[in-house]
C-alpha cells in the first residue's frame, strides 16, 4: 500500500515509522516546514514536500495528522476526490473531511506519543470509522497491520474516548506535575514517589480504578484532609484543586454504595 503522510508531528511520526515496519510504502510526507518534512522522510524512507500542489495524486491512502484545528482546511486543498482520506483526531467529527472526497474516514490511535519512545504498536487501540461499509472495511483491514486492537466508534464514542484519555492521562501527568513541584519546594526528590505511581499503574491494569481507590478521601478522614488544606494554604489554587478532587471521590464512591 502506498501512503502520504500529511503532517510531520509525533502521530504522524509513529504512524509512519509503524506503517514502514509493517511492509507498507510511506511515498509522501508533507509539512508547511520542509526541515521536519525531511526528518521524518528519512526515517521512513520517503519523499519530503512542503508544496501541497505536489502532492502525490497516485497514493491509495492519504492520512491527515495535524492539530485538530488545521484538519478541515487542510483536507479542503488536496483536490482528491476520489481517494481513501483520514483524519487522527480523537475528538474531530469525520464530518471535518464531508465534502473533500467521496471516500473518507477517521484513524484514531489513542496512545501518548514521544518522538524519541518507541512504542508497541500492536499493543495500541485505534477507533476507526467511515461514511460507507467499503470505506469502513478498507480502513479496518489498514488499522489490523498495524494493531491487534481495532475497534469501530462513532465520532460521538470516539469524543467521549477521548475525554476519557485527556482525564486519565493528560490530567494525571499534570497531578504528577504539582506533586513534583511541591516535593521540591520541601527539597525533596520526586523519586521518593515513583514507586507508587507504578504501582497505582499497575493496579489499574488488573483492577477497577474505583475497586482500588485509597487515600483520606474515600476513607472520608476530613481531619487529614482538613491538615492537607492548610498545608497548602500558600497555594490557593492547589487548596481548591484538592477540594474538588477530594469531593468528587467521596461522591464517586457515595454514588456507588447506593
Amino acid at each position: 500500500m502506498n501512503i502520504v503522510l500529511l503532517g510531520s508531528g509525533k502521530v504522524a511520526t509513529h504512524l509512519g515509522r509503524a506503517f514502514k515496519m509493517a511492509g507498507q510504502t510511506i511515498v509522501q510526507v508533507w509539512s508547511r516546514n520542509i526541515e521536519h518534512a525531511n526528518e521524518l522522510a528519512d526515517t521512513v524512507a520517503s519523499e519530503a514536500i512542503s508544496d501541497i500542489a505536489d502532492i502525490n495524486r497516485n497514493a491509495d491512502l492519504y492520512i491527515i495528522a495535524v492539530k485538530d484545528s488545521a484538519i478541515r482546511d487542510l483536507a479542503l486543498t488536496l483536490g482528491l476526490d476520489d481517494k481513501l482520506i483520514v483524519h487522527t483526531s480523537g475528538s474531530t467529527s469525520i464530518q471535518a473531511l464531508e465534502g473533500v472526497s467521496s471516500h473518507i474516514g477517521v484513524f484514531y490511535p489513542l496512545q501518548t506519543f514521544s518522538k524519541n519512545r518507541a512504542v508497541d504498536f500492536r499493543q495500541i487501540p485505534i477507533a476507526i470509522e467511515a461514511t460507507n461499509p467499503e470505506d469502513l472495511t478498507a480502513i479496518r483491514a489498514i488499522a489490523d497491520r498495524l494493531s491487534e486492537k481495532v475497534t469501530e466508534l462513532s465520532s460521538a464514542q470516539r469524543k467521549a474516548l477521548h475525554v476519557a484519555a485527556v482525564f486519565a492521562c493528560n490530567f494525571t501527568n499534570h497531578l504528577m506535575a504539582i506533586s513534583q513541584d511541591l516535593l521540591k519546594a520541601e527539597n525533596l526528590d520526586f523519586d521518593l514517589i515513583r514507586p507508587l505511581i507504578a504501582e497505582t499503574a499497575e493496579k489499574v491494569q488488573l483492577n477497577d480504578p474505583e475497586a482500588v481507590q485509597t487515600g483520606p478521601a474515600v476513607r472520608e478522614e476530613n481531619e487529614i484532609i482538613l491538615s492537607h488544606l492548610e498545608a497548602l494554604k500558600e497555594r490557593p489554587d492547589l487548596q481548591e484543586l484538592y477540594r474538588l478532587l477530594s469531593q468528587s471521590i467521596v461522591n464517586l464512591h457515595k454514588q456507588s454504595r447506593g
